[in-house]
């Protein structure tokens, strides 16, 4: 039975901007909802749409805090056609941040399948809702997974593309559908986001990184270890060709990367709006893939220092052999996103710590789940 509005728990935004209302897949995640904070404070206006598989309604509660207002919510799966469709017929939608998808790299080599259904079967299913309803301006939530093993340092968006796991396959595999459809139809505007390696909570300590089960990110894993939910560290390698043995990795502030996000889609609204007789734009943007990093590594040992520092705590590890398919070194180069979208990230370590650190004690057990 499809569901109607009310049982969708929709609530309706006021009509002043419409022209910039956005669709927000995936939005009660991580990255999703420190994007929502920032996209209401550029002026957008914002639906979120998510399955709840791998995030929290809390989340969602919690960003209307910061922003004044209760945040338009459906709880909705990607893969669902149906509810897609009364999604676009009761929003006009000037376009899509796409970040809803499965994201844990050892899940992805145990369930294949899982991932390749959600994360690329799924993201058809958008793309074809989408263009029923002419919506055409997609923002993708990708990965610099899509490198793999990089040639040279550090990455720009001309390097060679591989991967190494079936999470890191199904991002290429949307970027790979991505440019078909854009060669294929000129009227639509893809950019790709890849991200490198996201950090950090709101300064708000009320909105961050709630993992399920235990971390399958370092930050995380530290930030528990600091407060005493995990007993110690294991770091994966300390032989590798870097600083001190460890592996090297190019980290960002979330909110520095939802403020990338912000950017690609003011880019987006710049370069769609009709000229000034009112006439479309000739041309569109097609496939347009930009890095989101800091251009500058660190490793896991610094990281690790940088956290005990700001957080007074001892943090306890160990090492362990090097993981199958981790590489010594990944950072990236940012001038695209400088120079196409007037965007550079601004937050340093210790602000990542910092703010990471007040997000775990605040909050040591993650969101309050929600029935």
């Amino acid at each position: 039975m499809i569901k109607t509005p009310l049982q969708w728990g929709v609530f309706f935004m006021p009509e002043n901007f419409m022209k910039n209302k956005i669709l927000v897949t995936g939005g009660a995640g991580y990255i999703g909802s420190h994007t929502c904070i920032a996209l209401h404070e550029a002026g957008y206006d914002i639906v979120v749409y998510d399955n709840l598989s791998n995030s929290s309604r809390e989340a969602i509660n919690r960003v209307s805090t910061p922003i004044g207002q209760t945040v338009g919510f459906i709880e909705g799966d990607i893969r669902d056609p149906e509810l897609l469709r009364e999604v676009f017929a009761s929003h006009e939608f000037f376009g899509v941040i796409h970040f809803a998808g499965l994201k844990a790299v050892g899940e992805s080599v145990a369930k294949p399948l899982l991932y390749y259904n959600n994360n690329v079967s799924g993201t058809i299913t958008l793309l074809e809702v989408m263009a029923e309803y002419s919506v055409k301006n997609l923002v993708f939530s990708s990965s610099a997974t899509v490198y793999g093993d990089p040639e040279s340092l550090p990455i720009d968006e001309r390097s060679k593309r591989s991967c190494t796991n079936p999470y890191g396959q199904s991002k290429l595999a949307v970027e790979y559908i991505l440019e078909d459809l854009a060669v294929s139809d000129d009227s639509w505007n893809l950019i790709a986001l890849r991200y490198f390696n996201p950090v950090g909570a709101h300064p708000s300590g009320q909105i961050g990184e709630d993992p399920n089960d235990i971390p399958n990110n370092l930050m995380p894993y530290i930030s528990q270890v600091a407060v005493g939910k995990l007993d110690k560290l294991s770091i994966f390698g300390n032989d590798y060709p870097t600083v001190d043995g460890t592996g090297v990795r190019d980290f960002i502030h979330v909110t520095d990367l939802a403020q990338g996000h912000v950017a690609a889609l003011n880019y987006l609204n710049k370069q769609t709006r009709p000229n000034e007789d009112g006439t479309a734009k000739k041309n569109s943007v097609g496939f347009l893939p930009i890095n989101l990093g800091t251009g500058k590594g660190t490793s896991v040992l610094e990281l690790v220092s940088a956290f005990s520092d700001v957080s007074g705590q001892s943090i306890p590890y160990q090492f362990a052999e090097r993981r199958a398919g981790d590489i010594a070194s990944c950072y990236a180069s940012a001038d695209k996103a400088k120079t196409l979208l007037g965007w550079q990230a601004e937050l340093s370590i210790t602000d990542m710590c910092q703010d990471t650190w007040r997000w775990q004690s605040m909050n040591p057990n993650g969101y309050t789940k929600v029935m």
